[in-house]
């Protein structure tokens, strides 16, 4: 609770206790008013100075003003106990959603403590310590175990573990060392890296992540645009009509006393604060609730369309696979197995291909000795070398064609035949895996209400069809370049319900395009492009599929939690009005109708922050 939220809160007790105090001391008159007006004005002085500030620049009608009035009238009608109650109430109310919007806010300050305070940079042989925005890249800085990394880089010297649950939400560290990229944001564990900075501050993973942060309750839901619309024209009507409410049976009666004591009642239990309060919190919370899981919702809005999602497409290499090739199958032909691996992977040794370097990487350690000569890459078909005097080729079928070597059929994947003296020795097979969880991600939208799943790629047909079937997508659209992709979106998205909404997650370059397209955007966090976290209205921090079923689950609480107060509200105000018109509600439950609701519905909304897997 902050400091003025105490003291509020003090305000409150001592009006209360005033008031209870003054239900003792027999008193009449202008006595009996003056003694009331003490704890009313403690408890409402700011209310009444709110109403009138407000009136003067233009902004009349809203809750301060519906309080001020009816409580004035009610202390000008003599019943000033419901003036002083009703305006203790509403402080209650006003002291639940402070603290209730404080909790959420916190849950999405917790991410601010991400942003570094400064960064040791080493220059002419000193270790200097400035600022992160004044390291430029190319710069080398140190981080130091315990510290947190300020800005993005490539690791020169050093090995540690980082803590990354600031980032992605994983407790588990991610080992490092010489070679890896780091992104800001993360804690060094154990061991004093040197890093090479990679990315100027304001483009560091940390500075987007603040900035998503930051810019999320800018965009509203439709639920929190209908409530300020509604709003809008709410508060002149209740006025109008409590004017109504007074001078009609007043007129036809002249019973005016009686019809004014009923429009107060009436003005009391119109207040809308229940509804403009907590629909808003429910969604801060929400956001925040997903922040925690790893989940950056750039703005309640994208929570309805979340809550919405019919059907879900997906960019396949990084975004349902690892994005880096693997050897998933080794055929042997001429040769055994070993043999087959170690001399496609020394005519490899100088390639710089991605299956080049995977392929090394399966073969492990290879003998030095071995001379590998007259290496040539040949563009688009594969590597040419004279391995220990022999003339070997590792490529594709056509390779194969040129080197007059007739090859086997192979499985889906890349594949890298071999061929050495004019003789086929067999086959590797090297495919970029699916990751861990993909599987059971597409499940859980399935088992959450998404009628289709597609995936759109620009990779091969036989390889795009491998993973399809290995996941359990329902389509699969491949060799697309980036202009194909946003018009398979286009034909999909006029294939959706009235309702239902479309979502993309991609996370490379060419994802942007679609990204943007859709109606909801997801990109991959931790190792997607700029272009496409840019273009994206969520990020998936830790790149796990399966958190986007987390993201539904959050949405869809959320709104559900915004529409029961909604309805709450509503239903209750509505009731206490009918009675208030014949004069069978009294100011005490007017007040209840009003503020009662509202600390009501708060503390609902309150529960938008505590989702749990």
């Amino acid at each position: 609770m902050t400091g003025r939220q105490k003291k509020n809160l003090c305000r409150i007790v001592a009006a209360a206790a005033l008031l209870i105090a003054l239900h003792f001391i027999p008193a009449g008159g202008v006595l009996r008013l003056a003694l009331y007006l003490v704890p009313y004005l403690i408890a409402g002085y700011d209310v009444l100075w709110g109403c009138l500030r407000h009136s003067l620049r233009g902004n009349v009608f809203d809750e301060q003003f519906l309080m001020s009035v009816a409580t004035v009238g009610a202390l000008a009608l003599g019943e000033y106990p419901e003036a002083v109650f009703v305006m203790v109430f509403f402080q209650v109310g006003e002291l639940f959603e402070g603290v209730a919007v404080g909790r959420s806010r916190k849950n999405i300050a917790a991410l601010m403590d991400i942003r570094p305070d400064s960064a040791n940079l080493e220059r002419d042989g000193e270790l200097l310590q400035v600022e992160p925005e004044s390291v430029a890249v190319g710069d080398v800085i140190l981080v130091k175990p315990g510290e947190r990394v300020p800005l993005d880089g490539v690791v020169l010297s050093g090995e540690s573990e980082l803590n990354t649950a600031a980032l992605t939400g994983e407790a588990l560290p991610r080992p490092v060392g010489p070679g890896d990229s780091v992104s800001s944001g993360c804690v060094n564990l154990r061991g004093t890296l040197r890093l090479r900075v990679s990315k100027a501050y304001a483009d560091s993973t940390v500075s987007r992540i603040l900035e998503l942060v930051e810019s999320a309750a800018e965009r509203k839901s439709r639920s929190e645009s209908f409530i300020s619309r509604f709003a809008a024209w709410y508060t002149p009507a209740v006025c109008a009509a409590a004017a109504l409410l007074v001078l009609v049976p007043g007129l036809l009666t002249g019973d005016w006393a009686l019809w004014l004591r009923r429009a107060l009642v009436f003005l009391v239990v119109s207040c809308p604060c229940a509804l403009v309060i907590s629909v808003p919190l429910s969604f801060f919370g929400g956001v925040g609730a997903a922040s925690r899981r790893g989940i950056l919702i750039k703005g309640s809005s994208f929570m309805d369309a979340l809550a919405d999602a019919e059907i879900a497409v997906f960019d396949k290499t990084g975004t349902l696979t690892t994005g880096t090739l693997e050897v998933t199958a080794v055929e042997p032909a001429g040769c055994g197995a070993a043999a087959l691996v170690e001399t496609a992977a020394l005519a490899e040794r100088y390639s710089d291909h991605p299956a080049a370097r995977a392929l090394r990487s399966y073969a492990g350690a290879m003998d030095a000795d071995v001379p590998v000569t007259e290496a040539e890459e040949l563009a688009g078909r594969g590597v040419r070398a004279l391995v220990d005097g022999r003339r070997v080729w590792v490529g594709n079928e056509t390779l194969m064609a040129e080197a007059g070597v007739a090859c086997a059929d192979a499985a889906a994947g890349t594949v890298l035949h071999v061929a050495a003296a004019g003789t086929y020795l067999g086959h590797i097979v090297l495919s970029d895996r699916p990751k861990p969880d993909a599987a059971a991600a597409l499940k859980a939208l399935k088992a959450r209400g998404v009628k289709r799943t597609v995936m759109l790629t620009g990779d091969r047909a036989e390889a795009a069809d491998a993973v399809a079937a290995e996941l359990g997508v329902d389509e699969v659209r491949s060799e697309l370049l980036p202009a194909d992709k946003v018009t398979a979106v286009e034909r999909l998205l006029s294939q959706r319900s009235a309702r239902g909404k479309l979502l993309f997650v991609g996370d490379g370059i060419n994802d942007a395009p679609v990204l943007a397209r859709a109606d909801v955007g997801v990109a991959m966090g931790a190792l997607g492009s700029d272009a496409a976290i840019e273009a994206a209205d969520v990020v998936l921090m830790d790149d796990r599929p399966g958190r986007l079923a987390e993201a539904v689950d959050i949405a869809r609480r959320t709104r559900r939690i915004a529409r029961e107060n909604i309805a709450f509200a509503l239903g209750v105000k509505l009731l206490v009005l009918v009675l208030a018109v014949p004069g069978k509600a009294s100011m005490w439950l007017a007040s209840f109708a009003d503020v009662g609701v509202c600390v009501l519905a708060v503390l609902n909304a309150m529960r938008a922050m505590g989702y749990r897997e």
